[in-house]
Formats: C-alpha cells, sequence, structure tokens
C-alpha cells in the first residue's frame, strides 16, 4: 500500500513534544518532509529531527513565536524557500492557563488567546498565497471538546478553542473554491504532559464519562489528523472531527 502523504509537505505547529510531535512522526512515516516549529531548540527536538530524518524524508526545525505574524511569515518564507511549496498545515500549538474566572488576569486571557487563537490566524493568513497559488491544501486546526461544551475553569481556553472552530468554519468557506481544505479536530482527554500532572482519583473520574473508559493517545489524534491531511477526506471541509472516545 503507497504511504498517504508521499511527496507531499507538512508544516506542523508547537511540534517539539505530545501531541504536535506524534503527528510529525505519523506524518514523515506516511512519506512527508516535515517543517517542526517551536518557542526554542532543545534536545528533543534535535533527536526528532534525526529520527524524522531516518525515515528517509526531510525534516526543518523552525524557532519562533507563533503568535508574531511577522515571525510567522518569515518561518514560512523559510520552509518554501526549503521545500518549494507547502501542503499541509496543522496549527497545534497551544497553551493553557485555567483559573476560576473572578481569579483569572487579563494577561492569562491575553495569553491563551494569542497562541490559540491569533496563531491560526497568522499562519493561516501567511500561508494562503502559496495555497492558493497551488491550488491545493489542507489545514487542520486544533480545537478541543471544552470549545464545545465549555468547562469550569477554562474559560480562556474555552473561549480560544469555540474562536477556533468559528474561524475554521470561515476559512473553509472562503478557500474551498481553491481546493484549499480547512476541518478542526476536537481532542477530548489525552494523556500528554498537560494531563500527567492530574491525580490518578481525577483522571478515574473523567474516564467514568467516557464511552471507552480511557484515556486517548497522541497518537489516535496523529491518525485523525493524517484522515484529514491525506486524500481519504478529499471531500471533507468545514468540520469539527471530535475524536473523545464518546466523552
Amino acid at each position: 500500500m503507497s504511504k498517504l502523504l508521499l511527496g507531499k509537505t507538512a508544516m506542523v505547529t508547537g511540534s517539539g513534544r505530545g501531541i504536535g510531535k506524534q503527528i510529525v512522526l505519523t506524518f514523515a512515516e506516511q512519506g512527508a518532509n516535515v517543517i517542526i516549529t517551536d518557542l526554542r531548540e532543545n534536545e528533543e527536538i534535535l533527536q526528532l529531527v534525526k529520527d524524522v530524518e531516518a525515515m528517509g524524508v526531510e525534516a526543518l526545525f523552525l524557532a519562533y513565536d507563533v503568535s508574531k505574524l511577522d515571525q510567522t511569515e518569515e518561518a514560512i518564507n523559510k520552509a518554501v524557500e526549503r521545500f518549494g511549496r507547502i501542503d499541509i498545515l496543522v496549527n497545534n500549538a497551544g497553551i493553557t492557563r485555567d483559573t476560576l474566572l473572578m481569579r483569572m488576569k487579563e494577561e492569562d486571557w491575553d495569553m491563551v488567546m494569542n497562541v490559540n487563537v491569533k496563531s491560526i490566524f497568522n499562519h493561516t493568513k501567511a500561508i494562503q498565497p502559496i495555497m492558493l497559488k497551488q491550488r491545493f491544501g489542507s489545514i487542520i486546526n486544533m480545537g478541543s471538546v471544552v470549545g464545545i461544551t465549555g468547562n469550569a475553569g477554562q474559560v480562556n481556553y474555552s473561549a480560544s478553542k469555540a474562536a477556533v472552530i468559528g474561524l475554521s468554519k470561515s476559512v473553509a468557506r472562503e478557500l474551498g473554491s481553491r481546493n484549499i481544505r480547512c476541518n478542526v479536530i476536537a481532542p477530548g482527554f489525552i494523556e500528554t504532559e498537560m494531563t500527567q500532572v492530574l491525580s490518578q482519583e481525577v483522571k478515574d473520574a473523567y474516564f467514568k464519562t467516557i464511552s471507552l473508559r480511557r484515556a486517548g493517545t497522541p497518537q489516535d489524534i496523529a491518525n485523525t489528523a493524517l484522515y484529514l491531511a491525506s486524500d481519504l477526506s478529499s471531500y471533507v471541509t468545514g468540520q469539527v472531527i471530535v475524536c473523545d472516545g464518546g466523552m
């Protein structure tokens, strides 16, 4: 069976660890050259580049602040200089600053909105001319189930992920006629560094709300991203794919 992303180039933001890292590895396994991005270089990222290149594809790491448009434009220009095109964009970069609304500081709100929403605006705006010229592209934005349901203590995060859904549906309508698709993945409870800090008691309470009675893995999300990045989903755009085990 041929590889699903053979000859494609994919950019994955916030891909130095966790879900983003797993998406990079899965895409590389399926034949894509990958652009790995994070705020700064570290040993884990250097190893990730080596692991990707060992699969017989190319990897490029770019360190920059995804919430800054000028830095984003510069990074995308460097990526195009290297690969000539970008077929897939996964806007995965995201942060949390959880607390109750009454205790939430203005900077907690601003930082979450800048990283989780403005970064998607920045990358979509900067990559649009490239994908329009190609008349091809798949944009995948990372949402969350709390962007649909809301969650106490996550007013800023829930609002940011709800905004991602509205942004993505609008982009899908604007760019669909040029064969550019835009979709959202809304993960549920996924085993990452963010959730590892929770007590087993808290985790067990979550599992009772999940039909499959387990947490998801970064690979579960990477598999969903692979579907949306590949031609398997060539007639899917403007959708929110909830990957939450039936939470």
